[in-house]
């Protein structure tokens, strides 16, 4: 064994490496990018092959690991939250079909919405897919967990949902990790068809398969070593119960022992709290009625929405039962110690500790994200405004990217931003509802992401709308990674149906405003489907790109 200090997403990418990995799918997403960016630069990784480039959206990052699955091999599926939900109708089949090879299928939640549209919580896609989820608490439980993750998958031939959250995700500890990886699997033909073809005669059997064995499921959660019951040294006095007992799942254990270790809570007798640790679900239920019954009061300690609390009440409904949903703890934002903290002593009435680590500083500036200077984007909002003035209630439709900041100042420019694509569709339905004009701009990666359906459809119908798309030659938003229809975009538009007279490329700068602008205006006027694409590239890669030949150039 080795210790190494890395990112949670650095130590779920290393565990997958060491448990043989074949093949990372993944789109970036915030806060689950580095996972796929850590395998692209692992040696192990460039050694044995393992396949990493990025793929063109969620649900097709899930196909290809299910077709990898198939071959018998093990596949890492990597993705943010909403992700998840792009890539549902395979996710939740695949619960169906059943694996070959393990799968693990990694989701980052974004608790507090650092750089998502909700605060969406993964573990009900578990529930409801019925499958087995993971859920570390720290950075060696990410580790670990990779190793047992793609064994029991392949044990129960079913997928594993693995949840963590930006601060699992962004936070470093050091962790202890093998020396040696275990070797990937061989090609296997053993993958029966008739589990993998969905036709109603075999959905149905595998349903049945399925639902029997979630009772295995919850069994091997309350034997698994991730999941605790601690008691104190010492039985409790007076009615035989202790005052308070705790259930904490992933994250949410850390911050209680941080709590607890920090400022050691006894209670009036000395005698400590029991500690039920949650990380592997179906949620043990026979773990849960113990503490019930061996606690007067239970405080429900998770990083997200309430799913144990809900279940737990459905389990014992009582008013005993303290967490998000009586107040006890927030019910929005990320959870922390100080919160955790706060719970306590709320509860059993006394003081854990004389400081709040982590309330906001009142001596810290707000600093909102901004469009960076000399931003291709900037020039085509400058643009995009500049000749809406010339029309009455024009409407912008945005997406999901860098360009999304056109709706803060100075341009506030765009109207909407729901989900990746939706730009497109919702410009469309504006126009079919009689608006005009109705403009949608979207990046580049986005478009191939899921923006592409959306113009066959407009283009089907001739809708009257004007599409941009603003191409700065990568996927700017999560740092820099590759755009899957680079250089290919005038193609796919003429594939689709798009004639060439009103598909124009522009390069957005100052001095081509009125070049721009006309364009815009041009399109805007033609009452049918349109395609503007301001290509120019991204501030931070070019500034990359101009540092890498400079020193290719000195060597």
């Amino acid at each position: 064994m080795e210790k190494k200090l890395l990112l949670g997403d650095e130590a779920i990418a290393l565990g997958a490496l060491h448990a043989g990995l074949s093949g990372v799918y993944a789109y970036p997403g915030t806060p689950s990018t580095e996972i796929t960016e850590f395998i692209q630069g692992n040696a192990l990784a460039k050694d044995r092959g393992v396949h990493s480039r990025w793929s063109t959206n969620e649900k097709t990052a899930m196909e290809a690991a299910l077709g990898m699955s198939f071959m018998g091999k093990r596949a890492l599926v990597c993705m943010k939250h909403v992700g998840l939900n792009v890539c549902a109708d395979p996710f939740v089949n695949s619960g169906m079909t059943g694996v070959n090879g393990g799968v693990v299928v990694l989701v980052a939640d974004d608790p507090s919405m650092h750089s998502s549209q909700d605060e969406q919580d993964s573990r009900f896609y578990g529930k409801f897919a019925m499958i087995p989820t993971f859920e570390p608490s720290n950075q060696q439980e990410a580790y670990d967990m990779m190793a047992v993750a793609f064994d029991y998958s392949e044990q129960q031939k079913l997928p594993v949902l693995m949840r963590v959250t930006t601060r699992m995700a962004h936070s470093r500890a050091v962790v202890e990790v093998k020396s040696e990886a275990r070797q990937e699997n061989e090609l296997n033909y053993d993958a029966i068809a008739a589990n993998w073809v969905l036709l109603p005669a075999n959905a149905r059997k595998r349903n049945d398969v399925v639902t029997a064995q979630q009772a295995q499921l919850e069994q091997d959660a309350a034997n698994s070593k991730y999941n605790k019951y601690a008691t104190p040294t010492l039985p409790p006095r007076g009615e035989g119960k202790y005052p308070l007992g705790i259930l904490a799942s992933g994250i949410g254990y850390n911050y209680v022992m941080e709590v607890l270790s920090t400022s050691p809570l006894q209670g009036e007798d000395g005698r400590g709290l029991p500690i039920l640790k949650i990380s592997q679900y179906p949620l043990p239920k026979q773990l849960v009625r113990r503490l019930m019954d061996e606690c007067q009061q239970v405080l429900i300690v998770e990083e997200g929405q309430p799913f144990i609390e809900d279940m737990v009440r459905g389990v014992a409904e009582s008013p005993n039962i303290h967490g998000k949903l009586d107040g006890t703890l927030p019910r929005t934002g990320e959870l922390t110690p100080d919160a955790a903290a706060a719970a306590i002593e709320k509860i059993v009435n006394c003081k854990l500790s004389n400081s709040k680590c982590y309330d906001p500083c009142a001596d810290v500036a707000p600093r909102p994200p901004a469009l960076c200077q000399g931003c291709g984007h900037r020039d085509v909002y400058a643009a995009l405004n500049e000749v809406l003035k010339e029309y009455d209630n024009p409407r912008v439709f945005g997406d999901i990217g860098c360009y999304t900041l056109g709706f803060l100042p100075p341009f506030r420019a765009i109207h909407s931003c729901v989900d990746m694509g939706a730009s497109i569709t919702m410009a469309k339905g504006a126009a079919d509802a009689g608006q005009w004009p109705a403009v949608a701009i979207i990046g580049d990666s986005t478009f191939t992401h899921s923006g592409m359906t959306g113009l066959l459809d407009a283009i089907n119908e001739n809708a009257d709308i004007t599409v941009i798309i603003s191409d700065n030659l990568t996927t700017g938003m999560t740092g820099g990674q590759d755009s899957a229809g680079t250089n290919k975009f005038e193609a796919i538009c003429r594939g689709l149906g798009l004639s060439d007279e009103h598909l124009k490329v522009v390069v957005p700068l100052p001095k081509n405003m009125p070049e721009i602008t006309q364009a815009i205006r041009d399109e805007l006027n033609y009452h049918g489907t349109s395609v503007i694409i301001p290509r120019r590239e991204c501030m931070q890669t070019l500034q990359r790109h101009l540092k890498q030949k400079k020193a290719q150039a000195k060597s």
